[in-house]
């Protein structure tokens, strides 16, 4: 197969974190949606080309090891500002956090430039950025579709989108194909407590699939059904109920959405061939969800680093052994 078709293209925040939890404390450490999501698609997927900006204080070894690890930087911008920042601390069951800072810099004029040598992808992650932010991602795109047709779009979002740039995520959710969300955003996005409507709703909004991320609990996948209509009861063919792999404990959940993501989307990439069935989302989510669980158990990456595919395989084959019966 042309690497072409089995490449995943990731857009979003590339940033330098400071974290804080009860036990221990990180600084300048790698951080930003689109820098976990590449990463965690570099066990799957042969080619990872990563979209984002940073600037003249980025550590050029966090940089180094992406490399490394396989993830093309050619679509990183280079700015002579400062470069995007986060600063927070997790409260005493690290569900619950609180940002002391955030430090937008290069992020507040940032347009998105897609560069011709890296557009062509089987799959384009629109990791959590602005909606503008995402559609110009998908408008640099445009011009790339593959011989098989166009590329599988998944996008993610937060809160904050959700409160000041609705209108413009609505339109963002009418062009892709998966949508991912958060258990809290979901609820808010979709008018209601209940996650199994929520996922109803979300579909209705324009995504052909929905993946709602329950943290510790694993993760719900929602599909249409074949006429493209949403069921009124989930069924085996349009819901999954996907469990976390358990860990017994946690040093840092960041970036732990952001690797799920990635996991998902390098999977598909490396092994859905162009097929973007039901039953290959599922199979993209449990691995999202093993790699995801890898994550937590040190700060930033470090974890991610330390792995390779060996290790994620058979973590996979415990997993399976586990959630069978």
């Amino acid at each position: 197969m042309n690497p072409t078709q089995q490449a995943v293209l990731v857009g979003g925040t590339i940033a330098i974190d400071h974290v804080k939890t009860p036990d221990a404390e990180g600084k300048e450490l790698l951080g930003g949606s689109a820098a976990y999501a590449a990463l965690a698609a570099s066990f799957y997927a042969p080619r990872v080309n990563l979209v984002g900006i940073v600037g003249r204080d980025f550590p050029a070894g966090h940089l180094a090891m992406l490399e490394g690890r396989g993830v093309n930087l050619d679509g990183v911008e280079r700015s002579e500002g400062d470069s995007f920042t986060w600063s927070g601390e997790y409260l005493a069951n690290l569900n619950e956090r609180v940002t002391h800072r955030v430090g937008l810099n290069v992020l507040e004029s940032w347009q998105v430039k897609v560069p011709a040598a890296v557009a062509e992808a089987a799959v384009v992650v629109l990791a959590n950025m602005s909606p503008d932010n995402q559609l110009q991602m998908l408008e640099g795109c445009a011009g790339a579709e593959l011989a098989g047709g166009r590329p599988f779009v998944i996008a993610d979002t937060m809160d904050l989108w959700i409160g000041i740039a609705n209108e413009r995520l609505h339109e963002v959710l009418r062009k892709i194909d998966l949508f991912v969300i958060n258990e809290g955003e979901a609820r808010e996005f979709a008018g209601t407590a209940n996650l199994v409507e929520a996922g109803r709703v979300l579909l209705g909004k324009g995504p052909r699939f929905v993946v709602i991320k329950l943290g510790e609990f694993g993760a719900m996948l929602f599909a249409a059904n074949g006429e493209g209509e949403v069921d009124s009861v989930p069924c085996p063919e349009t819901f999954f109920r996907c469990a976390a792999f358990p860990l017994r404990g946690i040093a840092d959940p960041t970036g732990a959405g952001d690797s799920f993501l990635g996991g998902l989307a390098g999977y598909l990439a490396a092994h859905a061939g162009g097929d973007y069935s039901f039953h290959n989302i599922r199979q993209a989510v449990a691995r999202g969800s093993v790699v995801a669980s890898f994550t937590c158990e040190e700060f930033s990456t470090r974890r991610l680093e330390q792995i390779g595919k060996a290790e994620v395989e058979a973590r996979l084959e415990a997993f399976r052994r586990m959630t069978a019966w």
